[in-house]
């Protein structure tokens, strides 16, 4: 599918794997993962993980989530968003009985145009996180890194109405070019004063 391709719709699946080298980052609490996706409109989708405790061996959330887009506008337009991925964490400990507000360790971004210029519209990688506490940049630190995945595409119900709009398109060339009556046909230097009347039969009949 190339780049210059304009979506009617787009659906994509979001998954954050695994993130590693985070350890450093704090000794208590819970660590999970933003993601903010463009909506259209200088509007954005949040989502977030599941929160994993901080002093745990492997810091996997293996979550996935689904989204659709419609509209050619919103959906051209990605091209010049991101998808942002932040690292957050959370103190378990409760303030008042209610739960803390959370902390941002890193943020990492992936353009739209990666995904959406290949022709299978997949993209499964290891990002960057870069960091905005004093860890980071520290000789000898490796910097934190979160495994991702994206799938793009066109969903299978707008697929279906496409194709539909395509077959109704043929049955409506199909019938101007047996009703017509001019010698080559319609659409070959046809002249026909009832064109527009055969237009709208073979539209409504097409529907």
């Amino acid at each position: 599918m190339g780049a210059s391709q304009q979506f009617s719709s787009l659906s994509c699946e979001l998954r954050i794997k695994q993130a590693k080298n985070i350890e450093y980052f704090k000794s208590t609490g819970k660590v999970f993962v933003r993601c903010y996706l463009s909506a259209g409109n200088n509007k954005r989708i949040q989502l977030n993980t599941t929160e994993i405790p901080v002093k745990s061996d492997r810091y996997v959330w293996d979550q996935s989530f689904s989204l659709e887009c419609y509209g050619a506008e919103d959906c051209s337009s990605l091209k010049q968003e991101s998808v942002v991925f932040e690292l957050r964490w959370r103190s378990s400990v409760p303030v008042f009985g209610r739960r803390r507000s959370s902390q941002l360790l890193g943020r990492a971004e992936i353009p739209w145009k990666e995904i959406i210029e290949p022709r299978n519209m997949v993209l499964d990688k290891w990002v960057t996180v870069d960091s905005c506490t004093r860890h980071g940049g520290l000789e000898g630190v490796k910097p934190a890194k979160l495994e991702v995945g994206i799938r793009a595409g066109v969903p299978a119900a707008v697929q279906e109405v496409e194709t539909a709009v395509k077959r109704r398109e043929r049955r409506v060339k199909k019938y101007l070019d047996e009703s017509c009556g001019c010698k080559y046909g319609h659409g070959h230097g046809c002249t026909c004063g009832d064109y527009e009347i055969f237009a709208l039969v073979a539209a409504l009949e097409a529907f």
